[in-house]
């Protein structure tokens, strides 16, 4: 299997109590999930993540922590997946689409409840409740060793 790392970004808004999500086609199919992709060659997971968030929303953001790190196998299609969720806050930008994969085709802030709904590969501890109660536990890229 190859080894594929995915980064994503967990932006809340406190005031109106919604997350960014955007709406990924592939095909007949589409599901909402929060902005992130793989990361590419020689880039690390903030700056991937960065990135796709920016691609996908329009939005620039800043990480304030890491939320979770799952691992998921894709058997067809051979891929072995790290996938790192980061907090995040937005500091510029505005919404809009620039995916150059076009494979998203809308943007939204979702309430909570429609946001979990959607999310249904989480499992129930991961499931967004409100700012508050999202632990983050820290990330730092050492750079080169």
């Amino acid at each position: 299997m190859i080894r594929v790392d995915i980064a994503s970004a967990l932006i809340f808004d406190e005031s109106s109590k919604k997350i960014l999500m955007v709406l990924n086609k592939k095909g007949d199919s589409s599901q909402w999930s929060i902005p992130g992709g793989t990361v590419e060659a020689g880039e690390t997971l903030e700056q991937a993540v960065k990135r796709e968030t920016k691609e996908e929303s329009g939005y620039d953001i800043e990480i304030t922590g890491l939320y979770s790190v799952r691992e998921a196998l894709f058997s067809e299609k051979g891929h072995h997946a790290l996938l790192f969720t980061f907090l995040a806050n937005i500091v510029g930008g505005e919404m809009n689409i620039s995916d150059p994969d076009g494979e998203v085709v809308e943007v939204k802030w979702l309430d909570l409840e429609t946001a979990n709904e959607f999310m249904t590969y989480l499992p129930d501890h991961l499931k967004i409740k409100t700012q508050e109660n999202k632990t983050a536990v820290s990330y730092y890229y050492h750079g080169a060793v």
